[in-house]
Order: C-alpha cells, then sequence, then structure tokens
C-alpha cells in the first residue's frame, strides 16, 4: 500500500464499517485522499468496484446486529456433512488461529506493559455473554495483582467509576450485538483520563474508537450463538504473561492465598478424610 492509501484505510477502520456506506467522494474527502486512490486501494483488496464494496459492507452491517436466529440461517444451508464435533470445533480452532495470527505483538507486549504496573488499577467489565470471560480474567488478574477491580454488572458499577483516576486501566469485552451500558462506561472512564483496552469480535465494537488498545477475535461459528474461544486464549496468553512478569510478587501472593485456602477448607486434600 501507498501511504495515502494507508491514509485511507487507517479512516476506514477508525469508522468501520460507516464510514465506506456513503459516496465515494466522501470517503475520499474524509480521508483527504482522491478518489482514484479509493479506486485503486479496492483494486488492490480484490472488488472490482465501489457499489461491490458497499455491497460488502452492508453485509457485515447484518452481520454485526443480527441476533442468534440470523446468525443460525447464514449457517444452516452451508453446513459441511460432518459430525458437529468436527465442524465446529475445527471453526473453533481456525477462529483462535486466525486471531493470535493477527495481533500486532508490540501492542500485545504494550497492554502488558499497564498491567504489570502496581500504579495503574484495573477495571473489568463484560456484557450479558461476555461478563463471564470478565470474571475469568478478574479471578486471575486479582490473584497476580493488588487494586483489581470487577464492575458489577446492575446499576451500581457507577459508584464503583467514582474511584477511576487518570491512567487507570478499564478492560472492556464487547462483542456484536455491542451493549449500550458498556459503551457508556468506556465513555466515563475515559473522560476520567483512564487507559481502555477493548477485548472484542472482528467488526469492532464501538468502543475502539475510545481504545488505546483493541484485540480483534474471530468469533462466528456454525451455531447460533457466538464463539467465545478466541477471546478466551487472548486473555489466557495475558494472564501467562503478566504471571512471568510479576512472578515474585506473584508467588508471595499466591503462598498467602493457599494458607489462606487451607485454613478454610475449601479444596480438599489427597487422602483427607471425608468424614467430620
Amino acid at each position: 500500500m501507498t501511504p495515502s492509501e494507508r491514509q485511507l484505510i487507517s479512516v476506514l477502520l477508525d469508522d468501520y464499517p460507516m464510514a465506506g456506506l456513503g459516496s465515494i467522494t466522501e470517503l475520499a474527502s474524509s480521508a483527504s485522499v482522491s478518489t482514484t486512490t479509493v479506486a485503486r486501494m479496492l483494486q488492490k483488496t480484490g472488488f472490482d468496484g465501489y457499489p461491490q464494496f458497499q455491497a460488502a459492507l452492508r453485509g457485515e452491517v447484518k452481520e454485526m446486529i443480527s441476533g442468534p436466529a440470523a446468525k443460525r440461517n447464514v449457517w444452516q444451508n452451508d453446513l459441511p456433512e460432518e459430525h458437529i464435533l468436527n465442524r465446529y470445533s475445527q471453526q473453533a480452532l481456525a477462529n483462535q488461529k486466525r486471531t493470535i495470527d493477527e495481533v500486532d505483538p508490540a501492542e500485545f507486549d504494550s497492554f502488558c506493559n499497564l498491567l504489570s504496573d502496581p500504579k495503574r488499577r484495573i477495571f473489568i467489565t463484560g456484557g450479558r455473554i461476555t461478563g463471564a470471560l470478565a470474571q475469568y480474567l478478574y479471578l486471575h488478574l486479582q490473584m497476580i495483582r493488588p487494586d483489581v477491580r470487577m464492575l458489577p454488572f446492575a446499576a451500581s458499577w457507577t459508584h464503583d467509576l467514582l474511584d477511576v483516576r487518570k491512567d487507570d486501566v478499564l478492560i472492556a469485552l464487547d462483542v456484536r450485538r455491542y451493549e449500550n451500558s458498556t459503551m457508556l462506561i468506556g465513555q466515563l472512564c475515559q473522560e476520567r483520563q483512564a487507559k481502555i483496552v477493548l477485548f472484542t469480535d472482528q467488526w469492532r465494537s464501538p468502543i475502539h474508537r475510545l481504545a488505546e488498545h483493541t484485540f480483534a477475535a474471530r468469533i462466528a461459528v456454525p451455531s447460533a450463538w457466538d464463539s467465545m474461544s478466541a477471546i478466551l486464549m487472548l486473555m489466557e496468553c495475558v494472564i501467562a504473561e503478566v504471571q512471568e512478569r510479576l512472578w515474585d510478587s506473584v508467588k508471595e501472593r499466591t503462598d498467602e492465598l493457599e494458607q489462606a485456602f487451607d485454613r478454610t477448607k475449601l479444596f480438599r486434600k489427597f487422602g483427607q478424610s471425608s468424614g467430620p
């Protein structure tokens, strides 16, 4: 890509896919390039012209807002004659590989730098489905370092945001049909000058416009529901890296936690009697 073509792509991605739904003249003007540059870039990326490009964008908009029934309709007439164990797992594994391949290692390291900084507090939020992943990330980071807080799903998260300071970190999880409450949390944290990190899907939640780091995972599988396995893989990579960076303090915290587990008898010990 030429510098002007990269500039055009940057504008498209900053407001994707809406930036490409106007006229070719409007797109060229917003990117400060010529319409010839737009046409040349589209040709390089495999489109016959601007109408075909816009048709593809409209299809992506439809995918972004589709509910479970619409997602199933996309797959049901195009499923291979294989057992669900094969056809589903093969797509989920392909999603994981493509997601990891598309992560910029430098951006990943920069995100881990934020999480490893003891001066920063970490706030984590998710949505109706992604909340389970947010809780998973919270439990691990809370074992690794202090000052990690999970924002509750109820409206009481507004109380927690009172404590957000400049340069704290908000980790937000938001996948298609993007949730208004997660967007509002992102906006409020940005106003308080927190660093925002987003885990999202390939179409990217609108929160990406606020985020310092965005990690876009592939989530579509032959099902009415999306697969979160690629996002989980990304988060586990983060957990493993931050743990190693902070291992001396992690070891100390883990030892204290194990002592607490022993006192509460939360876990069974090998050979432990089952009696009272």
